[in-house]
């Protein structure tokens, strides 16, 4: 009853704050509309005049998954690109003119797609939309070798700065070197590898805008206080004379099957050890992807998880533990780390591990567990839905769900998928991609001190 009331609560003050959506016991209504120029842009437009606020948000759907071997990390350098000026907006211009409106602005890249987003009053839709469309229609002219040697040089510090000097920073790479096999689209890492930034040339990357940067492969999605009409208008100003691009071909990935368990340590300029084990799952919103995010809260989300009791407050063996479910568009990922106490080794950690994963196969968690999880999912769900704009706002959520499920009002069937988790669920989805699956465990050690690594065979 207590969870009840506190959504009912939360629901009310949504609704009366954001009137453009509709709660009741039933269902969960993000309304919008949607059109479709002759070039391929698909639009989706929501109008909330809870304040005089708008957001543009256009998702291209490329990522590092369309990437090629030996030509990885292009997706992730083009967001760079597209910031350093298109043919009616000089270099720098695009924020200054942005920022003088009141607004602002970001992008993000991951395996599955590209996003960009403005925020900014109401008033300035017109120069929001003018931005991204002369980004879309008239970058390629723009795209010099001067540029591209410019933003290369950023992604390769970005990446030294994320990876190669950040403690623990390559283990992701390496365990996604080892889950994924060579031709998959998930083996690299979204921001690819030195040697691939450094062998791009000026023709690579031109040819990478002119495939995937096309109307036809992106959607535009605008909300918060606008009237359809006047967008849609805007749009067909905008974009409508952008011309279509070729078709995108995406071949199916290969399937992914770990044969045996795969150990393996990196010894990396770290003060302390952290064990990673990974498990193959499913892709996003297919049927358990649910299940298993709410079996990584009752693992390690938060203090009264069974895992951060037991390796952190009880035997004060780990400073932190972690464990989510990482599905994407084409395939997912069961990831769990904790880091060593200073005199504790990996064996002692992986131990415990063990024993709390077999503990749940074979008795499976408790309805408060269940409960607890689902509650901490619901209240994200609803803290994004307090803005239209930003990253995981009304406009990049109608954007995902519109790319992942193909229904961009997908607010309460996404929902409903955990409100219908149950504990035999729990128990079920640890049994078989869990307790009973191959995995990979990796060690990330202090240089120089191999034996902190976990040794194979063990067992609880």
């Amino acid at each position: 009853m207590r969870r009840i009331a506190t959504l009912g609560a939360a629901c009310f003050g949504l609704l009366s704050v954001y009137p453009s959506i509709r709660l009741s016991a039933q269902a969960l209504h993000v309304p919008y509309q949607t059109f479709t120029l002759p070039n391929g842009l698909q639009v989706l437009l929501h109008e909330d005049h809870s304040v005089p606020l708008v957001t543009v948000n256009i998702w291209y759907h490329v990522g590092s998954a369309d990437e090629k071997p030996g030509r990885t990390g292009f997706a992730h350098l083009f967001e760079h690109i597209m910031f350093m000026g298109s043919q009616h907006v000089p270099t720098g211009e695009f924020d200054k003119l942005l920022e003088a409106a009141g607004g602002d602005n970001n992008g993000s890249t991951t395996e599955d797609r590209t996003n960009y987003y403005e925020d900014a009053p109401s008033n300035a839709l017109p120069l929001m939309l003018w931005l991204d469309s002369d980004r879309m229609g008239f970058l390629l002219p723009e795209i010099t070798a001067d540029k591209v040697d410019l933003q290369r040089g950023v992604v390769q510090n970005e990446r030294r700065q994320s990876y190669e000097n950040r403690p623990y920073g390559l283990a992701e790479e390496n365990i996604l070197q080892r889950l994924y096999p060579a031709e998959h689209p998930y083996h690299w890492p979204v921001i690819g590898s030195m040697a691939d930034l450094s062998a791009a040339t000026l023709e690579d990357v031109r040819g990478f805008f002119r495939t995937y940067y096309t109307p036809n492969n992106a959607t535009l999605a605008i909300a918060g206080d606008i009237t359809p009409r006047a967008a849609r208008q805007l749009v067909e100003r905008y974009f409508g004379e952008v011309p279509r691009g070729p078709a995108v071909a995406r071949p199916a990935p290969p399937a992914v099957q770990l044969g045996a368990d795969v150990y393996a340590t990196l010894e990396d300029r770290v003060q302390v050890p952290r064990v990673y084990d990974v498990w193959h799952t499913m892709k996003a919103f297919a049927d358990g992807d649910a299940t298993l995010d709410v079996l990584a809260n009752v693992l390690a989300g938060g203090r009264s998880s069974r895992l951060y009791r037991r390796l952190v407050y009880e035997l004060q063996i780990a400073t932190d533990v972690v464990a989510f479910q990482d599905g994407g568009r084409l395939d997912g990922k069961f990831e769990l780390w904790a880091t060593a106490r200073p005199g504790h080794d990996l064996t002692e950690l992986e131990r415990v591990i063990d024993e709390e994963i077999q503990k749940l196969a074979q008795a499976g968690p408790t309805p408060r567990e269940v409960e607890r999880a689902q509650n901490t999912f619901e209240a994200q769900f609803l803290s994004r839905m307090e803005r239209v704009g930003g990253f995981g706002g009304k406009a990049d959520q109608l954007n995902f769900y519109n790319y992942f499920v193909g229904t961009p009002d997908y607010f309460q069937p996404d929902l409903d998928r955990y409100r219908k988790v149950t504990a035999a669920d729990v128990q079920d989805a640890v049994r078989h991609y869990l307790a009973g699956a191959h995995r990979i465990v990796l060690s990330v050690v202090p240089q120089g001190k191999p034996e902190l690594a976990v040794k194979q065979g063990v067992s609880p």
